[in-house]
């Protein structure tokens, strides 16, 4: 029998590297698409060909998000995700044979802010301006038309954990004496956050929350992540939505005071709103992507009886660092 095909796009990054090797150890040919690869973005035939006759397609494709938010690269991060997205939906809709499962990225941050109570697919609150246009004109792309031979599963993914960027960065920061929590206050309105796409939401201008540092932190470990997708692969009857984000949902003190006991760094200075933007500036960074209460409850996978590894922050951090220990030059190269 020959062996199944998977093909992924944006393989390159964290998650898909970490999903490539998966792969590969369940017996699967992985192809990929991105600027390099198997087939590369623009080549709709060879993209076609890799597409039709594969058993799962999964795409990760889009440019990072841990970048300042200039015109350019609110552009470049919406239309990475939504023109990649329809290319495959191109591609599988020309397939004879398509895939059976596609699975999408999309982002845990599609929510409102959030303190009161956790959003489940189902029930929770959609959010408005750039950062929920960027997920909401992604989901559209993805569940646009019938593809009836192909089951679609949006992976709506909260902040992973492992040796990615996001996780190098909260590292560094605690072992540098940083590691305090980040408090949101008044800071001079700006035009980052204003909404973005075919439908923009929101205020023009920025706005702020008094959360003390308590804005909700939902992240998933980069083990669940992996064994998630291939749950959901392997169910046929689940699609839609799905949030991938561990049951254990942290703040963002308790965040940072588990960041430094893993940095092994007793103390940690807070950051307020009016440092944390020019600091973030220097950093080529947005401030939002700590001070945004992101709280997504799994509600999919639990009821559908998937079982969390790593279902507690604490735990996983350690997991992590015994693999890695942070070093001051990931502040930089995150």
């Amino acid at each position: 029998m020959p062996r199944p095909r998977v093909v992924i796009a944006g393989a390159s990054g964290f998650v898909g590297r970490a999903l490539t090797a998966a792969f590969a150890d369940d017996g699967y040919d992985v192809a990929t698409v991105g600027r390099s690869g198997t087939a590369v973005w623009g080549d709709a035939a060879a993209i076609e060909g890799l597409v039709d006759g594969a058993d799962v397609l999964v795409n990760l494709a889009g440019k990072i998000v841990s970048c300042r938010y200039t015109d350019a690269n609110r552009d470049e991060i919406l239309r990475s995700r939504v023109d990649t997205t329809r290319e495959l939906h191109a591609a599988v809709a020309a397939a004879r044979r398509p895939p059976r499962v596609w699975m999408n990225a999309s982002t845990a941050t599609i929510y409102r802010h959030e303190t009161e109570r956790g959003n489940d697919e189902a029930e929770g609150t959609i959010g408005e301006g750039f950062s929920v246009d960027v997920a909401t004109s992604w989901e559209r792309a993805f569940f646009a038309g019938d593809l009836t031979a192909t089951r679609r599963v949006a992976l709506r993914m909260a902040i992973v954990l492992g040796d990615g960027p996001a996780t190098r960065m909260l590292l560094a920061l605690g072992r540098l004496g940083l590691g305090g929590p980040q408090i949101d206050s008044w800071w001079f309105p700006h035009r980052r956050y204003r909404g973005i796409g075919a439908r923009p939401t929101g205020s023009l201008w920025s706005s702020w929350h008094r959360t003390s540092g308590r804005q909700r932190f939902s992240w998933i470990h980069i083990d669940d992540v992996v064994a998630s997708v291939r749950f959901l692969r392997d169910r046929d009857d689940l699609a839609g939505p799905v949030n991938l984000a561990a049951p254990g949902v942290s703040d963002n003190r308790t965040l940072m005071r588990e960041v430094r006991r893993v940095a092994r760094m007793p103390l940690g200075l807070p950051a307020f709103r009016w440092m944390l933007d020019p600091a973030m500036a220097l950093l080529r960074n947005e401030p939002e992507l700590v001070l945004k209460s992101r709280w997504a409850v799994p509600r999919v996978l639990t009821d559908a009886g998937f079982t969390f590894r790593h279902r507690e922050l604490g735990p996983a951090l350690d997991a992590v660092a015994a693999v890695r220990r942070p070093r001051a030059r990931d502040l930089f190269s995150a």
